[in-house]
């Protein structure tokens, strides 16, 4: 299993706000950026909602089309 971390915010002027955050440990049977992103826009619920993935190395972060949202991935 795979461990990373999850957080989940608001944003204002398209930067991260937190006037709300919601953090989650999640894992993953791959290790893979793609079943990382769809484990944690499951954990969201943004399946099917179309984001923007942006990944840093040691970070990715998903910005959900349409929603004030940014959600932040870090390895475990």
């Amino acid at each position: 299993m795979f461990a990373f971390n999850v957080e989940l915010t608001d944003t204002f002027g398209d930067e991260s706000n937190y006037s709300w955050v919601k953090r989650a440990e999640l894992s993953s049977g791959k290790d893979t950026r793609r079943s990382i992103v769809r484990k944690a826009k499951e954990w969201a619920g943004y399946t099917g909602l179309h984001c923007k993935v942006e990944d840093f190395g040691d970070m990715i972060k998903i910005i959900p089309r349409g929603i004030c949202h940014v959600m932040f991935i870090t390895y475990d």
